[in-house]
C-alpha cells in the first residue's frame, strides 16, 4: 500500500519561499513518476510539477517554470518541492501524488495515488 505524507506547508509573505516534503513508503518507487498539485478555494486540482523517479526527468506548469524546483532523495523516498519568489496566486491546498507508469502526465485522473494536503498560504 503506498502511502504519501506531504509536511512543510505554512505562511509565508509574498516573495519568500518555502520547501514541501513528501515522504513515501509502501513500493519502490523506481517506475513511478511522483506529481506535485494544489486546489484554491472554490478552484479545481491543477498540475504543478512531475518527476520521474529514475532519472529525474521533471516537468513543470508555466505558473511555476522558474521559480519551483521538484526533486527527489532516492534514498529517504522523499519527494520535494521548492517554492521560490511566492505570490498570492499560489495560495493553496498542495497534494503530492504517485503514478504507476514512468510517462510524465499532468491529468490529475493519471496518478493513483494521493496524499493528505499541506496547506500553503502566500499573504500579500
Amino acid at each position: 500500500q503506498v502511502q504519501l505524507v506531504e509536511s512543510g506547508g505554512g505562511l509565508v509573505q509574498a516573495g519568500g519561499s518555502l520547501r514541501l516534503s513528501c515522504a513515501a513508503s509502501g513500493r519502490t518507487f523506481s517506475s513511478y513518476v511522483m506529481g506535485w498539485f494544489r486546489q484554491a478555494p472554490g478552484k479545481e486540482r491543477e498540475f504543478v510539477s512531475a518527476i520521474r523517479w529514475s532519472g529525474g526527468a521533471t516537468y513543470y506548469a508555466d505558473s511555476v517554470k522558474g521559480r519551483f524546483t521538484i526533486s527527489r532523495d532516492n534514498a529517504k523516498s522523499t519527494l520535494y518541492l521548492q517554492m521560490n519568489s511566492l505570490k498570492s496566486e499560489d495560495t493553496a491546498v498542495y497534494y503530492c501524488a504517485a503514478r504507476n507508469n514512468i510517462l510524465l502526465v499532468t491529468a490529475a485522473y493519471n496518478y493513483n495515488y494521493w496524499g493528505q494536503g499541506t496547506q500553503v498560504t502566500v499573504s500579500s
